[in-house]
């Protein structure tokens, strides 16, 4: 059967949002550590969205989409803002490896090219840059800049990353 293999993928529910909280914690701080150091991992960690953030961002007409395992839990999610900003993508490090990241991906640019948005833009973390240039987002420069955590300012760096889906629309 078609697809039979390919993540179960659905939008995102209010009640997802504390798990959304969770995996991104995980991810950050068990996947997050294979390329950055410990003041760096938890720096980024303090910074971990509050589970509000995602039903507002829902509210917003943000997209946010979330894989789910057989239990309708979830193991990774996107969330692309309006104007085509793909601010997060997380998997729980639990279920990396499985091609869900390319699978949102594909599916936010799917959305993205349905509301006529021109291009996809993202600020990918060094474990993240290989699977967004893998959807053919292309590498703009490299981000030096520094977080405040814990009374210091901790350095840390990402990838401006952009890819072109189609021709804006005029609403």
């Amino acid at each position: 059967m078609p697809g039979e293999n390919a993540p179960a993928i659905r939008p995102f529910r209010p009640d997802d949002a504390e798990a959304l909280g969770a995996l991104t914690l995980a991810a950050i701080r068990k996947t997050g550590a294979r390329a950055y150091g410990g003041d760096q991992v938890e720096a980024w960690a303090a910074r971990h969205p509050d589970p509000r953030r995602f039903r507002e961002s829902a509210a917003k007409g943000d997209t946010i989409l979330v894989c789910t395992d057989e239990a309708d839990m979830p193991t990774a999610y996107v969330l692309m803002e309006r104007h085509g900003h793909v601010d997060m993508l997380y998997c729980h490090p639990d279920h990396g490896g499985k091609g869900l990241a390319a699978a949102l991906l594909a599916r936010i640019e799917a959305d993205g090219r349905r509301r006529g948005i021109a291009r996809l833009f993202a600020e990918a973390s060094e474990i993240a840059r290989p699977v967004f240039a893998r959807a053919g987002f292309k590498q703009m420069n490299r981000r030096d800049f520094a977080l405040e955590h814990a009374g210091a300012a901790v350095p840390i760096h990402n990838y401006a990353m952009a890819k072109n889906i189609g021709e804006k629309r005029e609403d």
